[in-house]
């Protein structure tokens, strides 16, 4: 049986392919009419973030299983696979840890302002340490939207290093969880209002799309801050600017765009306020491996004849009668 890797994955997990038996072959190309062309003859594929639409899957008549490399699947046509019986499995402990971390790094740069601190440092401004402008993280309040795998453990790490006072949203989580947690549930307006800073943690649905917009930014403090660790279209990235250019909001930071790579001319780059990175809050060293390894192993379980281990679209196969 064949494999593709659409896009370049951690030698771990290609071995891991290997030795099971399989034939493993690189896309030339993420591009999907590139991919659509190559992946006639395969069983099995591993996606990271390029597209994987339904031309695609309808020319891959063979196709069992689609394992996405990382959690979210908004790059996937899930509708399309499930019609044809194909499993879409991911790795939804592989990157929580790190995703977890950069988030507390983008608190700590926001309310520490190392950007502006290291820039003015480099240009002989040394008066900018008499301004008085950075603060504490110690007993702030953190607003966490989205309490799943990564919103929880940024709950835990915030609690125990800087005795964060800890508000959620996320209207699909159990209150005895968010309990045990020691995070107090509450409405998103109430988040908004309250919290020093806010992250965002939430799956990519039409639920969520620009969840975040100019009424919702106008609720918070002047000197909160705002962060994006889920998919830039959650927010509106044009109504997030003016409301650091303008005061409402002190500063934000994403390690997600809506367009990805981001044009040149990106209206953040213009913006020191606000932290950028260019997706990588998963690709730590480590967490590139948990993520290949992960992904292979959920293409050998249904390669295999096994049930795999974190399937996304059981419901969706059952709807249309493939199990």
């Amino acid at each position: 049986m064949k494999v593709m890797i659409v896009q370049p994955i951690h030698e771990s997990g290609v071995k891991m392919l290997l030795n099971a038996g399989f034939q493993v072959i690189q896309a030339s190309s993420p591009e999907p009419s590139v991919v659509a062309r190559e992946i006639v003859d395969c069983d099995g594929v591993i996606v990271r973030t390029a597209p994987f639409t339904a031309e695609i899957i309808r020319n891959a008549p063979k196709l069992k299983v689609i394992a996405r490399h990382g959690v979210g699947v908004d790059n996937i046509d899930v509708e399309e696979a499930s019609k044809h019986g194909i499993y879409v499995v991911n790795t939804p402990n592989a990157n929580a840890l790190s995703v977890a971390e950069a988030t507390i790094a983008f608190i700590l740069a926001l309310a520490k302002r190392l950007k502006q601190m290291d820039l003015a440092t480099r240009k002989g401004d040394f008066n900018i340490r008499d301004q008085f402008s950075t603060t504490d993280v110690d007993g702030k309040t953190l607003g966490i939207i989205g309490l799943g795998r990564i919103g929880s453990l940024v709950a835990k790490k915030c609690q125990a290093a800087f005795s964060m006072k800890v508000l959620a949203f996320d209207p699909y989580i159990d209150a005895r969880k968010a309990t045990e947690l020691g995070v107090e549930l509450v409405p998103l307006e109430r988040l908004l209002r309250e919290s020093d800073f806010v992250t965002i943690h939430v799956p990519f649905t039409p639920e969520t799309r620009f969840m975040i917009r100019e009424d919702q930014l106008k609720l918070m403090k002047p000197t909160a801050y705002i962060i994006n660790m889920a998919r830039g279209p959650i927010w509106d990235e044009l109504a997030v600017l003016k409301a650091v250019e303008e005061g409402w909001i002190a500063g934000a930071a994403t390690d997600v765009f809506i367009e990805e790579p981001p044009k040149n001319d990106h209206p953040f780059f213009k913006c020191e306020k606000i932290l950028l990175t260019p997706h990588n809050a998963a690709l730590t060293k480590e967490c590139v491996i948990r993520m290949a390894e992960g992904a292979a192993q959920g293409v050998i379980e249904v390669l295999t004849g096994r049930k795999p281990s974190f399937p996304v679209n059981l419901d969706l196969l059952k709807k249309y009668g493939k199990i």
